[in-house]
């Protein structure tokens, strides 16, 4: 397989999204940024927040989530960079917190900004990291859940699993997608 040539985190801009559950692929991207010494800085052609690396990008778009696929297919023609050489980081409400999940194309489970990647694409062939939040329970109340802070024992384990993630990249940089597999799903304990 090839080695992602793009690392996209999903998330909302602004402070007031911050500590949101919508925002784990941020939290992965800015913990990643960080580790990699690759800071993120806006690139107004991209629509988003922009990392140099070695072989790619690092991408937080600052679109808002319903329109993901604005940076994304923007920064990706750019470069030339294929769907399957593409990796986006997202939250994920039918995996328990601390939950982490790695697989290529598939539905959109219904998360807005998987949607619009999948749209401008023209493709759902990219590469996802899962990051489970778990669920409210209640259809009704997804919006309002995603758009709220964890609780602290939540936090803790999706913290966990973003270090288990950060783990396994060099399997996830050199393109070992099952190597990744086996390092990051795992049976997470319940809070």
């Amino acid at each position: 397989m090839p080695a992602p040539r793009l690392i996209v985190g999903l998330g909302n801009p602004g402070s007031q999204y911050e500590d949101n559950r919508h925002n784990v692929g941020f939290w992965f991207v800015d913990r990643l940024a960080t580790r990699l010494r690759a800071p993120l800085a806006p690139q107004g052609k991209f629509h988003g927040r922009v990392a140099r690396l070695e072989d790619g990008w690092l991408l937080q778009p600052m679109t808002y989530m319903n329109l993901s696929g604005q940076a994304v297919a923007a920064l990706a023609r750019f470069y030339k960079i294929a769907a399957d050489e593409t990796l986006v980081v997202h939250d994920d409400l039918d995996l328990e917190p601390g939950s982490i999940r790695l697989k290529q194309g598939g539905g959109n489970g219904g998360h807005n900004g998987l949607k619009d990647i999948q749209a401008r694409l023209a493709t759902p062939d990219f590469w996802r990291l899962r990051l489970g939040i778990g669920h409210p329970g209640e259809r009704a109340e997804v919006i309002n859940y995603v758009l709220k802070a964890p609780r602290r024992e939540e936090q803790e384990l999706i913290d966990r699993a973003i270090e288990r993630c950060l783990l396994a990249w060099p399997a996830l940089a050199a393109g070992d997608y099952a190597a990744a597999q086996r390092q990051l799903h795992v049976k997470t304990p319940s809070p």
